[in-house]
Formats: C-alpha cells, structure tokens, sequence
C-alpha cells in the first residue's frame, strides 16, 4: 500500500477550459483496461515541456522534442503498458504513424501532436491497436475527464495521481489540474516520469518557461525511488487563456509569483506522491542536507543517503542502525570535508554530534523514530550556509518482486 496516499475523488478534479481529455483501451496491458488518452488544447493554448537526460532517450520523447520545435501543439497522445524505447528506426516510425492517426481524426498536421509512451522499455509499439482505439477516445474528448485519464498512464502505480486547485488572480479565478504517473525507475533528470499540468491562466511563453522549470527543481527533481532516470521522463504544462485574467508578463510580478506558487505546489504534491506510492514503498523519507557551501554539494549527501540499499533496507527494517547513515554521508564525495562540524538527526533525535556519536544517544529514541512511517533524516555540514531536501522511500521485499517480474 503507498504510504499516506489515496486515490483522488472523482468530483476533486476540476476541469480546465480549454483542455478536453478522451480515454480509451487500446489492449496493450489488458483487454478493456483504460491505456490510451488523448489530450485536445484549445486554439491558442501556450506549451512548455521537459524531457529526460537519459541518452537512451525514447522514441516518442525524439518525436516530441521535433514537433514542439516546429509548430505549437494542438493535441498529445499517451499510452501506457509499451515505452517504445530502446525500439530503434521502428519505434520513430511508430511514433510517427499514431501522431499522424490522430491528425487525421482531427484535421491538423501531425507535428501539432505530441506522442508519450510508458511501460516495458525494448519491446515494439502495438501501433494497429492503438489506431484502432484512437477513434474511441477521440470521440469520447470531454473537459471532464481527468480522473480516468489519470488511471489510464498508470503502469506499475498502485493509485491515480492527481490534484487541482483554484485561486484568485487580479480578481479572477484560475485553475490548476495535474496528474502524474510514476513509481518506480524514479530519479528525474527534469521531471516525473510522465506529469501533466494545465491551467486556463493567461501567461507569456516565456514566463510559462521559467515557472515549469523552476517548479520542476524544487518537485520532480528532487525525488527518487531507484536511482535510475527513466528513457521516457516527460512533464508539460499547458496555459490555456481562458480565464479572462491580464496576460501574467512577468515571472517576479504579484501575479505570476500566486501562479507558479500553485503550480509548484501541484508539482510537490504529486511529486511526493509518486515517492509514496514508490515500488513497495512502506515509509516515505525527507533527507534535509543543509549548511553546505552550495546546494549542489547538499544534494550529493543528500542522494548519497537517498540511493544506499543499506539505508534504504534499514529504514523498511525499521532497524536504527545509523551507522549506514554515516557511512553515505562520508562517502558522498564532498571536497575538504570537515567530519568533526557534521551533525546527523534521526527525526529530532541527534545520532551524530560534531563528527561523533552524540553521548545522549539512546537505541530507544531511534527505534521510536525508525517505526514511524514518515521520518525526515537531518544533516548539518557545518560549512556554509546552503541548504537542499531529496524526498525518497524505502527498500522493501516487494520492490524487487515487483521488478523481478514485471514482464512476467
């Protein structure tokens, strides 16, 4: 079960004018199960997009990345249960061939349509399936639809992904809506796996630029579930317009700070979800690293604690062996480091004072630490000023279940 997480309510999910979203089952994971969404912009909607730094990067994130440089999206097309990575020539070709099947649908060039993949990495996209279904979730594009759409990208996900919110703009009322699939091969290099996000916000391009990548920073990459950075990581944000609201100009002015605050929100929020749902995640880890020379250096302890199998093992175990703690932080690579400032916390539990095991530590204050399900790790550097936080999981018997047979 995710740690702390429920499904979102279907009423929750507020619609976006502007954005219509159709579902539906194309037979790639099973028969009648909801895996293909198309997702229809509104004639003058802004688009901004990151995708994976994976040099193995997928096919449909190659086609993406062309077609976003060429002209301005009009609609994308998502299925789940195949990557179409790691599939070569074919796979473009195939990428190709269902951008193009939705143009024809809806009388627009097939470079105004963006393609997204996710499941098994290596294996050929089922492209007559997916032709087949697109006609059905053409027809079945409502605003409404955001709940199904969101169970529609799961893979190995245990619940839908997904979240809105409203707020007051120079006197009228924008909105938000996010979804997001992922749970495990989670360490972005830009975003979640796949993450999508609208608002009917009226924004310069520019500005819509500048929020999604600095909302991606402080969200999507600073999780991880795995350490391993997917080949089809995708995150757009889509601003329709229709909210009637001045056109926001300016990133650092009253009104585009209230929109990227809500849309850094929505980025955290499903971005915790993600880590909450990891892959036989049983406890949910907030690694603060802080009093670093830079953030750059924070985030190296911080990832260090993050991927250790022995940290991670301990923390499912809810053994208190802080040692392994230690052990990452020492290795972490840090240059003229210091061990005799650093302080380490289990909770508000210190384990580690000034480079030493602190004399007032007891096995009972961090097994009472180690059994909750939500446990923040401190460190202090005791070098600088610089701070950063990496959000994470556990290691439990089911994470490697679930991966030992995932294609089986």
């Amino acid at each position: 079960m995710p740690v702390n997480l429920s499904t979102p309510r279907k009423g929750s999910l507020l619609p976006i004018a502007g954005i219509e979203l159709g579902i539906a089952s194309a037979g790639i994971k099973t028969i009648d199960h909801p895996d293909l969404v198309i997702i229809k912009l509104a004639e003058g909607t802004k688009t901004s997009a990151v995708y994976t730094q994976n040099s193995f990067c997928a096919a449909p994130v190659i086609l993406a990345k062309q077609h976003q440089n060429k002209t301005a999206p009009a609609y994308l097309v998502i299925n789940s249960g195949n990557a179409n990575a790691g599939t070569g020539e074919q796979g473009l070709q195939s990428a190709q061939a269902c951008c193009q099947a939705v143009a024809e649908l809806a009388g627009v060039d097939s470079s105004s349509v963006l393609p997204f993949s996710t499941g098994v990495i290596g294996q050929q996209l089922p492209v007559a399936k997916i032709q087949q279904a697109l006609p059905i979730a053409y027809q079945k594009l409502t605003s409404d639809n955001w709940f199904n759409a969101a169970h529609a990208i799961m893979t190995t996900d245990t619940v839908a992904k997904a979240v809105s919110k409203k707020i007051d703009i120079d006197g009228k009322q924008v909105t938000v809506t996010g979804m997001a699939k992922g749970s495990g091969m989670i360490r972005p290099d830009m975003a979640t796996m796949l993450s999508y996000i609208a608002t009917d916000a009226a924004v310069k391009q520019s500005v819509l630029d500048k929020i999604l990548h600095t909302a991606m920073e402080q969200s999507f990459n600073r999780i991880t579930v795995d350490g391993d950075t997917s080949t089809n990581d995708a995150c757009v944000l889509m601003a329709t317009g229709q909210a009637n609201n001045d056109e926001i100009t300016r990133f650092n002015s009253a009104a585009g700070q209230s929109l990227y605050q809500v849309i850094a929100q929505i980025s955290q929020q499903l971005a915790h979800a993600i880590v909450r749902d990891g892959e036989g995640a049983t406890k949910f880890i907030a690694i603060e690293v802080n009093q670093g020379v830079n953030a750059e250096e924070c985030r190296q302890v911080a990832y260090t604690i993050a991927h250790s199998p022995l940290v991670k093992t301990a923390l499912f175990a809810s053994d208190p062996n802080w040692g392994r703690i230690l052990a990452a932080v020492g290795r972490s690579g840090i240059s003229n480091f210091d061990l005799s400032k650093v302080m380490i916390y289990l909770g508000d539990v210190c384990i580690v004072d000034g480079g030493q095991p602190a004399q007032d530590y007891t096995e009972k204050q961090g097994q009472k630490v180690m059994d909750q399900d939500e446990i923040t790790i401190k460190v202090e550097l005791g070098r600088g000023e610089a701070e950063d936080v990496v959000w994470t999981c556990d290691f439990s018997y089911d994470y490697v279940k679930i991966n030992a047979e995932y294609r089986t």
